[in-house]
């Protein structure tokens, strides 16, 4: 949270600021599918549920190939939803605005995409953990966001992020936290969470920007966009008060 030092401004600000383009339609998408399932039948939700979410055996067969882009949109209840589109919106809205709508959308469904496939390539491993996936029902954001997440930490690793909104940690140390609990519980827990997935986020979000640059204009626009609000807050008294490096910057 962030008060402003204007006397004349009684409000404040929390998080990463106004939702953004691209944060807006994916959360709107999710919201919207939710609420229609929610007003669904059972016996039809049911059915929506089955063929959206995201199934390995199913996909492994090329017929249900959609799904690796579906899942992404379906959850499973009120909270997983809640705190999937906070994600989104804590770490992704920065994001947008430093790459730019048409590539930040480009990164969140490969890595969601990716991760659904990996998934997929998971559950052929040779064990009983791995196989114990192919006939789940996979659902929710969480591949995408996780992707999110590395990308944050890659480009602000020293900026800390609340864990259990208590406990301040860098976001390079979150994300190393993040990946062995899902490492862990992909390796250790049969069905249940798809862990896998989580794990899966990350990898591919890794690859992607560690074999991709981001675009000049994309930057031009961002460096352009942070300076016009930097001179509409001179303009109406408003600040950001404290320190200008990324450690005084609170993430919950």
């Amino acid at each position: 949270m962030r008060r402003p030092s204007s006397p004349y401004v009684s409000s404040f600000s929390f998080g990463p600021g106004p939702i953004s383009t691209a944060i807006k339609a994916l959360i709107g998408a999710n919201v919207l599918m939710f609420l229609v399932l929610a007003f669904l039948p059972a016996e039809m939700k049911h059915a929506a549920t089955d063929a959206l979410g995201l199934v390995p055996l199913r996909v492994l067969h090329w017929l249900w190939a959609w799904q690796l882009v579906t899942y992404m949109f379906l959850h499973g209840g009120i909270f997983h939803l809640v705190f999937n589109m906070l994600a989104l919106w804590m770490f992704g809205a920065e994001l947008e605005r430093r790459w730019g709508t048409r590539y930040f959308l480009k990164f969140y469904f490969v890595t969601g995409v990716g991760a659904g496939a990996l998934t997929v390539l998971f559950s052929l491993l040779p064990f009983d953990f791995a196989q114990s996936l192919q006939g789940s029902n996979i659902i929710g954001a969480s591949g995408a966001i996780y992707g999110l997440l590395l990308a944050y930490a890659l480009y602000f690793p020293d900026r800390p992020i609340y864990m259990y909104f208590v406990f301040p940690i860098p976001a390079k140390t979150f994300v190393a936290i993040m990946g062995a609990i899902a490492l862990f519980s992909s390796l250790s827990e049969p069905g249940g969470v798809a862990n896998a997935t989580h794990l899966g986020g990350l990898l591919v979000a890794y690859l992607f920007l560690k074999g991709a640059r981001i675009h000049p204009i994309s930057e031009l626009k961002y460096r352009y966009l942070k300076w016009k609000i930097n001179r509409v807050r001179k303009k109406f008294d408003v600040y950001s008060g404290g320190r200008a490096n990324d450690y005084d910057r609170r993430v919950h």
